[in-house]
């Protein structure tokens, strides 16, 4: 018999050095900080504030409570009708599991508040001093666009544990100290820190990495994030593909005997891999079925108008004509069996209903341990605009079922597929062109200078150029580029600094 494994509530906060802020001497450094200004970042962050999830899940936490403090829209569902980030959604940067299991580092959370769509300037203790980390405090404490994140080892306060990432909520400037709001509130209070300890507590070394830990600054932008498509690294595949943008393409593209864009595009096709759609994945909308009724409200009109719109504009480009074109020509079997296409539709349904059905059960762990019972196709209204159409799905989890509502995006809004047998028509939702076309627009420009035909390469680098897309279009495109980059350095470098990368255009 296994012996049980004894439960701890909360821990001794180490005082000193750490002053607890509930404390006689805690209130008053909050009450001498706030009269100085520099509490301003406080409010936000507290009105957002969360324990994490998962022992390993500071990294997230953190992000998740600055993202909302910011009050950076996701662009997608948490829970029922409310868009909000979680823990949960944070995952295209490294998989859930993985960070479960064995936390997340410095760089991989830079880059996941990037991909979320916030500005980011991370500071390695080894390329900052005291006084940066005092300067940039202070300007972030004392407004609220702004807020700072530290990744630190808990060994310099005495406090048990190793490497921990917390966001600082204010600063003491008579006294040089900064209030951690430390997200692991099972363990320890938010409580006020030398500066001088927090530096080096900054100044550990992460195991995981050999590098140095240090802060980030996070801020908004003004950029939306994307509406229809993303960058996810939920399943391991997506390595492979991130390989083949990298890697494979750029070889592919010095090859010979390669004189039109039709050849060129007909080869990267067939040299993509199995899970070529690994990379890119189109968000779509989940619902509870009690939650929905049988109507849509005004706000999931507004985004699923907004994502159809986006679906369009793709199918517009000459780009995604020649693509499908090629894709056909590749398999013909596609050109005459729509039935694949339902197929292929039952599939993507029943992925995205399990997933839908995770998130909204709160459960992190994997959507593996949902099992899609049935799906089928049905229309409802649109606050009088018509018919949409929506996937639902009865998905069984532990002997649990649950109903969920996909809202499927259709790429021309006035030819609902309710009208008609879905065999019939030509695919409306986002498909494997699509995402293909999209893919080939967000890849950086210079990807396409290895072309030898110059006259090629022209024609090529104007048929991706975003130069001359729809404002909708243009602006999910850079943001997915965006994702990529950050996503490929990252990778690349295993951990990437600022200073290291120039922006991506």
């Amino acid at each position: 018999m296994a012996a049980a494994v004894a439960s701890l509530y909360r821990r001794v906060l180490p005082s000193p050095p750490a002053v607890d802020f509930a404390s006689p001497e805690g209130k008053r450094l909050f009450a001498e900080a706030l009269a100085a200004g520099t509490m301003e970042g406080f409010f936000p962050l507290v009105s957002c504030f969360q324990t994490q999830s998962e022992p390993a899940f500071c990294g997230l936490a953190s992000l998740a409570v600055v993202l909302n403090a910011l009050s950076i829209d996701p662009g997608r569902r948490w829970k029922g009708p409310w868009r909000w980030f979680d823990e949960s959604m944070l995952d295209c940067c490294e998989p859930l599991d993985k960070v479960k299991a064995e936390g997340i580092t410095f760089g991989k959370v830079a880059c996941l508040a990037r991909c979320s769509g916030a500005n980011v300037q991370s500071f390695r203790a080894n390329r900052a001093t005291i006084d940066d980390l005092r300067r940039h405090l202070v300007r972030c404490v004392s407004s609220q666009d702004c807020h700072l994140i530290a990744s630190y080892h808990r060994q310099a306060f005495k406090q048990t544990g190793t490497g921990h990432f917390s966001p600082i909520g204010g600063y003491h400037a008579g006294q040089d100290m900064a209030l951690i709001l430390d997200v692991a509130r099972f363990k320890y209070p938010p409580h006020w820190v030398p500066l001088q300890l927090l530096w080096e507590a900054m100044n550990m070394t992460d195991d995981s990495t050999g590098l140095l830990r240090g802060f980030m600054l996070i801020s908004r932008k003004t950029a939306a994030p994307s509406s229809l498509y993303t960058v996810s690294c939920r399943d391991e595949n997506w390595k492979s593909m991130a390989k083949y943008c990298a890697e494979d393409l750029p070889n592919l593209l010095k090859g010979e005997n390669l004189d039109n864009v039709q050849t060129l595009l007909s080869r990267l096709i067939e040299s993509l891999p199995a899970e070529a759609e690994a990379l890119i994945k189109w968000v779509v909308e989940v619902r509870r079925k009690e939650e929905g009724g049988p109507s849509l409200s005004k706000e999931e009109k507004e985004r699923l108008f907004l994502k159809e719109n986006v679906l369009q504009q793709v199918r517009d480009t000459r780009l995604f004509a020649i693509v499908h074109d090629q894709q056909n020509a590749n398999n013909p079997c596609c050109n005459c069996s729509s039935s694949s296409e339902e197929d292929s539709l039952t599939r993507i349904a029943a992925a995205v209903c399990c997933q839908g059905a995770a998130m909204l059960s709160g459960n992190l762990a994997s959507r593996h341990g949902f099992c899609c019972k049935e799906t089928c196709l049905k229309c409802i209204q649109a606050n009088g605009d018509g018919l949409k159409t929506v996937i639902s799905a009865s998905v069984v989890s532990e002997g649990n079922e649950q109903g969920v509502d996909m809202l499927l995006p259709m790429s021309s809004p006035s030819a609902s597929s309710c009208n008609s047998n879905l065999k019939n028509n030509v695919v409306k939702y986002p498909s494997s062109a699509d995402i293909l076309t999209v893919l080939l627009l967000a890849l950086h420009p210079s990807t396409w200078l290895g072309i030898k035909d110059e006259k090629l390469k022209a024609e090529l680098q104007t048929l991706v150029s975003t130069d001359n897309l729809p404002d909708d279009l243009k602006r999910e495109i850079l943001h997915l580029r965006r994702q990529l980059y950050y996503l490929k350095a990252c990778k690349e470098k295993e951990e990437c600094e600022d200073d290291e990368l120039p922006s991506p255009k």
